[in-house]
């Protein structure tokens, strides 16, 4: 692909649009940039505080410690750590820099000030509302569609800034329409490598760093651990240990950054992490590394375009089946590998559901890589599932539409459902 191609250069945007650093998981840690944003504006310490959020936002933010928190979970707690100790400009980090002082201030904004939640009623999937008010001023701010797409601020009944209907959803980022897996292998084949290396070489790094955390002390369910422990050391184990390992620490509020993919970590991870594994079994070059990540990640990308960021769909599903694209790359797979790869792996784990931020995804990353993986053995053994068997549709692009007019369309009242469920508790 020449560099010429507006599908390369597209292709590049949207890694660098979607691979960014974020500090612990991302729907607290968005709710917590929008409280700092409020605060900024209001320019003091509120008295009181609304966040309302989709059912979406609700889901993911309940059973999740929210980082530098020293434990704290809930939307009460991401609002009260943006606003006590946040740094807006930040952005998806807002929340890295807090000291011991700040995290007692945390606690006591806590404690002492009102913070009410409320659903919000609305048509987007990610979508919140934080007010903040002292004395007679107030701030309101509004992230809807994407983590950090602020559409509206609003302070004392005047209009900030607002870019007009949330519908925009992601007007302004690169066109993803442009993702197919064919043009996707031939610019993992092709791209510069200094085109993409900051951006892969930073991935590799923040995240293998978190895994390797996750291994080595005690986060959440240990299901890394649990993995080599159970069936040893096997380059296949350890593929789907590292990525559960990962998701483990972030999502039990381990304060070190990752690598986000789709505007989440745990898929950043999933993404990644078995992939970083193989390639280091497999003694490729780092080049060959970056070209199979490049797949992995935008393959991921692909498949999260169609269901949309947040859904009942597990999105460590789309993650696991695109590090196994990535891995039949490094195993020497060409197009037809690659494609027979993602379809075999989306037969096997579409479906599973998304309950939430929390240990269990974990377990969910570590059953979605290991289908990536068989769907690639499977077709090395000249197996497949073909066209007509569930929602396997003959072509790889076929059956990714299928799958995401699952997740996004067929799955809303699941989704709904979990959101019940949830809150019953």
């Amino acid at each position: 692909m020449e560099k010429s191609d507006i599908r390369y250069q597209t292709y590049v945007q949207i890694l660098k649009e979607e691979l960014v650093p974020a500090m612990g998981c991302t729907e607290p840690i968005a709710l917590a940039y929008c409280a700092a944003k409020a605060r900024e504006i209001l320019g003091a310490v509120p008295e009181r505080c609304m966040v309302e959020a989709s059912g979406n936002i609700i889901k993911n933010v309940k059973s999740v410690v929210v980082p530098n928190t020293d434990g704290l979970k809930g939307i009460q707690a991401a609002a009260a750590a943006g606003i006590a100790a946040g740094k807006s400009e930040k952005v998806l980090e807002v929340i890295s820099d807090v000291t011991p002082e700040q995290k007692e201030k945390i606690r006591g904004f806590l404690t002492e000030t009102d913070i009410q939640v409320k659903p919000l009623e609305t048509d987007d999937i990610l979508d919140m509302i934080v007010t903040v008010r002292k004395g007679a001023s107030w701030v309101k701010v509004r992230i809807a569609n994407y983590h950090t797409n602020i559409v509206l601020i609003e302070k004392d009944g005047r209009v900030l800034y607002q870019i007009g209907a949330t519908a925009l959803k992601e007007a302004q980022m690169a066109d993803r329409s442009l993702l197919k897996v064919k043009d996707i292998y031939e610019f993992a084949k092709t791209v510069d490598i200094k085109d993409i290396e900051e951006i892969l070489g930073r991935q590799i790094e923040y995240n293998t760093a978190i895994a390797k955390e996750g291994l080595k002390n005690d986060w959440g369910a240990n299901v890394g651990s649990v993995l080599l422990e159970a069936f040893g050391n096997d380059v296949r184990v350890r593929a789907r240990a590292m990525a559960a390992a990962g998701s483990d620490a972030r999502m039990s509020g381990c304060e070190m950054p990752v690598i986000i993919n789709s505007g989440s970590g745990n898929q950043g991870m999933a993404a990644s992490l078995p992939v970083i594994e193989y390639a280091e079994e497999l003694k490729v070059s780092r080049e060959e590394l970056y070209r199979a990540l490049a797949l992995s990640n935008l393959i991921t990308i692909h498949q999260k375009t169609g269901i949309g960021r947040l859904s009942a769909y597990c999105g460590a599903v789309s993650a696991g089946c695109g590090s196994g694209c990535g891995i039949a790359y490094l195993m020497g797979g060409d197009l037809t590998a690659v494609a027979h790869t993602l379809v075999n792996s989306l037969a096997i784990v579409s479906g599973i559901i998304c309950d939430g931020a929390k240990p269990s995804c974990a377990g969910k990353i570590a059953a979605a890589v290991d289908a990536g993986i068989l769907g690639y053995y499977m077709y090395r053994s000249g197996q497949q599932f073909r066209g007509g068997e569930g929602i396997v549709s003959k072509g790889v692009e076929n059956t990714i539409i299928n799958v995401g007019r699952l997740g996004r369309e067929g799955m809303k009242e699941t989704d709904k459902e979990i959101i019940r469920i949830m809150t019953d508790c």
